[in-house]
């Protein structure tokens, strides 16, 4: 009887050591690291914005009786940088959140609405301040999602010298899809500082091509100066919209303007005097191979011709008497 009761004492002193040790012994695993997903729902995707940038928050929830650290690695797709904490302490009960600022994406290398899974992994550094010896690592996953550009750009070039009024100039415009999905040019915008300075249409043709990315389009503008155009520098201005900018209700437009110079019109000198050379000429040259008179017999010829022509003045006159 003595034997049992000690037994039983001894046993009970064991299990409450035993219970007193365990409970002073943290429990494993006790702490949670997670992402603040989009409405609560991990199936949503993080688009990243045109400036490639993404700030997505993430926690690690301590429900431990012990302060924890951990230390954070970040796996990105697109060519991202990372930009997040690297170590980090959460005491006990406390649920800490943090942000990753995810950097230098790219968007117009990527097809738009392309997805990709990026990887935030968690690992336990020390525990109550002791390094621990087991590892204990937790990852989450989430979308990155390729966000959809509308961009057209228009290029105008220069014109290689100055116009007259009266004439015209071919000015070549060309269009280039420099955003990630296909799309075309919505609506072009002409406009000039030189009343007198028309176009035609020949840019309509961009209004029904459509554009891969990257790839380019050229039309040909005619401008004409009419005839009283002064001399004067005209600017001209062309906007083109993106079509696809246009029916997802934003205003994506690109601009491009160059300056052409109307000089006064082109007129053909007019000459008055005959041409020696013109066979047709009114102008007849008459070569005489008779001796030149001399200033004295050319002056004693006028004095008779004066003589005799006053002596029949008088004649006349007598015989009317």
């Amino acid at each position: 009887m003595k034997n049992i009761i000690c037994f039983s004492v001894f046993a009970i002193l064991f299990l409450s050591s035993t219970g007193l040790t365990y409970a002073q012994q943290p429990e494993l695993g006790n702490w949670e690291l997670g992402i603040k997903y989009i409405a609560d729902d991990e199936s949503n995707p993080f688009i990243i914005a045109e400036n490639g940038e993404k700030s997505i928050e993430f926690y690690v929830h301590n429900t431990e009786t012990f302060e924890v650290e951990v230390s954070f690695t970040y796996d990105l797709p697109f060519d991202g940088s990372a930009d997040g904490p690297e170590n980090e302490k959460i005491q006990p009960g406390d649920n800490e959140t943090f942000t990753l600022n995810i950097k230098d994406v790219d968007v117009f290398d990527f097809d738009a609405n392309s997805l990709d899974e990026m990887k935030i992994t968690a690992s336990l550094v020390s525990r109550a301040s002791i390094a621990v010896l087991i590892p204990e690592n937790q990852e989450v996953l989430a979308d990155l999602k390729i966000p959809i550009i509308h961009s057209i750009t228009v290029d105008i070039a220069d014109p290689v010298g100055p116009m007259n009024a009266g004439t015209d100039m071919i000015l070549r415009v060309s269009v280039t899809n420099t955003g990630n999905i296909k799309d075309k040019v919505g609506e072009i915008d002409l406009s000039d500082n030189c009343p007198l300075m028309t176009s035609d249409n020949g840019l309509d043709k961009l209004l029904v091509t459509d554009l891969e990315k990257g790839q380019s389009s050229n039309a040909d503008l005619k401008i004409t100066a009419s005839e009283s155009h002064p001399r004067k520098n005209c600017k001209l201005e062309i906007t083109v919209y993106s079509n696809g900018a246009m029916n997802s209700g934003s205003s994506k437009i690109s601009e491009d303007e160059t300056s052409i110079t109307v000089e006064p019109p082109l007129t053909k000198p007019v000459d008055n005097k005959p041409n020696p050379d013109d066979q047709n000429s009114d102008l007849e040259v008459v070569d005489s191979n008779l001796p030149t008179a001399g200033l004295n017999t050319i002056l004693l010829s006028t004095c008779i011709a004066l003589f005799y022509s006053n002596s029949n003045k008088k004649i006349k006159i007598k015989n009317k008497k």
